[in-house]
């Protein structure tokens, strides 16, 4: 059992998002010594830069809480971004970790002192801080990814992306051009067909979606779920959502498998049963396997995009003009708003920050390639230096707060190491994380992320960035660190 005696170590939380909220909550139960550096001027993460119409999370709302914080009044099976704010908004109060969250404060370096074991933060205003560990959990998906459009900047009306929504944009009422056709740009569609003009829904292709169930919950089911938590447990601990986790990463792993005949078939007849034949469903029908993109996940899209204010366009943009979007075949969508659902920059994690490391080794010298991390979480080179959700883990095949939790077990279990005075400073070695990529990366080329179609998921080489493995392998590997792979330096924590 972990010692529960504060250890005296100091901790730099990058990031206040859902990450960075269940670290300084660990942190705070042990009576640890840590800040949190958040750059915005309030917590939430995605949850906070995402307030797009129809923003919703496509895992269970209460399969995307924290195991050890039920949340009892959810409105329906999919929770809004603005609840998942106030669910986390109540976390920072029930906890009490708000003083120790500084916000407008980005940090800009670090800087491994290997003499001292420690690491040197600054701050974008110049301000330095020492600490013993660090915890990076700036995310995955907050750098808007901007689409190489000619005249992009020549619009005349409203044009953002949506992460970085404009409450002013005409909407209702107006013709809005929506570029991108991921969840992002499919939940925007189901939620603004019924008050635009005109909707031009811009998609270079077509996507596969997974049918769901949708219901909302009854002021007496929020009753009994807050009388007996152990209704909520039975959601989301369910065989039916586990069930669906495990044979999607079975699929995701064996793509010529039952299971993943079971997704194919699923989308396929949602799909064929949907819609109409004619225009519309052949420019929807994807010329890729299922899986292959990240899947939507909808219990309405398909019926939505048949309103008839919403034209999809599947031809080449040609440029950006102050009227509208002109076609390559010389078509012009005259538009009032256009709004760019085009993704985020999956390669940037805690950057532009610079790292740097043992023996001067910075972060983009070591991402180079691609970016990488032990098990989705350590660095080589980079000592007490701890990733939540960092690159080459399950992101996109299971809750992102089941996947950081199981990580930060595995974290909390190496700075034990350092907490007992085993040593002062804990990072992988060059070899384990090596044999680790090697296997990650033959895996995830035989994964259906890497089966022949172009996603955010892919590298630079064309190498699926997530984790290839099944569900309960990730669970196994996050369940105790194997120390032979780790290299401990020095082995007397300083009073």
């Amino acid at each position: 059992m972990t010692d529960p005696t504060p250890s005296g170590l100091r901790f730099a939380v990058v990031g206040a998002g859902m990450a960075g909220i269940l670290a300084a909550i660990k942190l705070q139960e042990r009576g640890e010594r840590y800040t949190v550096f958040e750059k915005a001027g309030r917590i939430g993460g995605t949850w906070r830069e995402n307030r797009y119409p129809g923003l919703t999370c496509d895992v269970p709302a209460h399969a995307y809480t924290f195991s050890f914080a039920p949340y009892p009044d959810w409105s329906a099976l999919y929770a809004t971004g603005p609840e998942i704010q106030r669910y986390f908004e109540g976390l920072v109060d029930r906890y009490g970790i708000g003083p120790a969250i500084r916000f407008n404060a980005e940090v800009t370096g670090l800087d491994w002192d290997e003499t001292g074991h420690t690491w040197t933060l600054t701050l974008a205003s110049g301000e330095r801080q020492v600490f013993d560990v660090v915890i990076v959990a700036s995310g995955v998906l907050h750098h808007p990814r901007l689409p190489e459009i000619e005249g992009l900047d020549r619009f005349a009306g409203p044009a953002f992306h949506t992460a970085r929504w404009n409450d002013d944009a005409p909407i209702a009422g107006a013709r809005v051009g929506l570029i991108g056709s991921g969840s992002t740009g499919i939940q925007i569609v189901t939620a603004i067909n019924k008050q635009v003009d005109r909707l031009v829904h811009f998609q270079r292709s077509p996507q596969w979606v997974m049918p769901v169930p949708y219901h909302t919950y009854s002021d007496e089911d929020r009753a009994a779920f807050r009388a007996d938590p152990a209704l909520i447990d039975a959601i989301r601990f369910s065989d039916e959502y586990m069930g669906n986790v495990r044979r999607f990463t079975r699929a995701i792993m064996d793509i010529d498998g039952p299971d993943m005949k079971q997704v194919e078939d699923i989308c396929r007849e949602h799909f064929e049963t949907s819609l109409p034949e004619g225009e519309l469903k052949e420019k929807l029908r994807p010329n890729y396997r299922a899986a292959c993109k990240r899947l939507i996940y909808s219990w309405c899209y398909y019926q939505e995009v048949q309103h008839p204010a919403v034209h999809v366009e599947t031809g080449r943009i040609a440029r950006v003009e102050p009227q509208g979007v002109r076609m390559a075949d010389g078509t012009l969508h005259e538009l009032d708003t256009l709004i760019l659902a085009t993704g985020f920059r999956a390669d940037r994690f805690i950057r532009p920050a610079g790292v740097t490391g043992q023996g001067g080794l910075t972060l983009d010298r070591f991402w180079a390639r691609r970016p990488t991390a032990h098990y989705a979480v350590t660095l080589p080179g980079f000592p007490n230096f701890f990733m939540l959700n960092g690159p080459t883990g399950p992101v996109g095949n299971f809750s992102l707060i089941d996947i950081a939790e199981r990580q930060w077990d595995y974290i909390d279990q190496l700075v034990d190491l350092i907490r007992r005075g085993e040593a002062r400073s804990v990072a992988p070695s060059v070899a384990a994380h090596a044999d680790y990529e090697e296997r990650r990366i033959a895996a995830a080329r035989r994964t259906i992320f890497g089966s022949g179609c172009t996603s955010w998921y892919l590298d630079d080489e064309g190498v699926p960035a997530s984790w290839p493995w099944s569900y309960d392998d990730f669970a196994d590997a996050m369940s105790r660190p194997r120390l032979e792979e780790y290299d401990l330096f020095g082995g007397q924590v300083p009073a």
